[in-house]
């Protein structure tokens, strides 16, 4: 057998196993084991594109329409498996609640324009469209733009600071 050539009986199977939502290298090790073969992951994915079992789904053209019966265009391999999109099911469980780290500081909530050079920059709120964003506002730790507590939560374990301490410069956008 030349290389690229499958005999009609290697893409019968290839797509009787497709129908049967097999996954490619699946598809392969069947093929190799049924008829003494070595097709490659590859090969078979190749192969299959050019049986056109495999459509993109950015494809979404009229020429489609003959084949899918008034339907929204999809893939052959989605009207086979209707589910191929649906997450497994340890995914659906419910999320295990996490707790946040409490740096034990209560914030003074200070406005940006209000906040002194040697003031906390710790960021509270804006989390929503419309909120407002406060700072800590408690005294910055030697060469930190944060107080101890919030220095720690916004390093890594370990980690010293790399930046070199400067001014920073904020632009005032617009002024509520």
């Amino acid at each position: 057998m030349e290389p690229g050539h499958w005999p009609s009986e290697h893409s019968d199977a290839l797509r009787d196993y497709f129908r049967m939502g097999m996954s490619y290298a699946e598809i392969g090790r069947q093929i190799n084991a049924r008829f003494g073969t070595a097709y490659t992951r590859s090969a078979v994915i190749g192969r299959a594109k050019r049986l056109r079992l495999v459509i993109p789904e950015w494809i979404a053209s009229p020429s489609l329409a003959p084949y899918l019966q008034g339907e929204a265009p999809v893939s052959p391999r989605r009207a086979v498996l209707p589910n191929l999109n649906v997450p497994p099911k340890s995914a659906m469980k419910p999320a295990v609640a996490v707790k946040l780290r409490c740096v034990g500081v209560q914030p003074r909530l200070i406005q940006l324009v209000e906040l002194e050079p040697a003031d906390c920059r710790y960021p509270y709120g804006g989390d929503k469209d419309g909120e407002g964003i406060a700072f800590c506002g408690h005294p910055c730790q030697q060469g930190s733009s944060y107080c101890a507590p919030h220095a720690r939560l916004t390093r890594r374990s370990g980690a010293a600071s790399v930046r070199v301490p400067g001014p920073v410069v904020l632009k005032l956008v617009s002024a509520a």
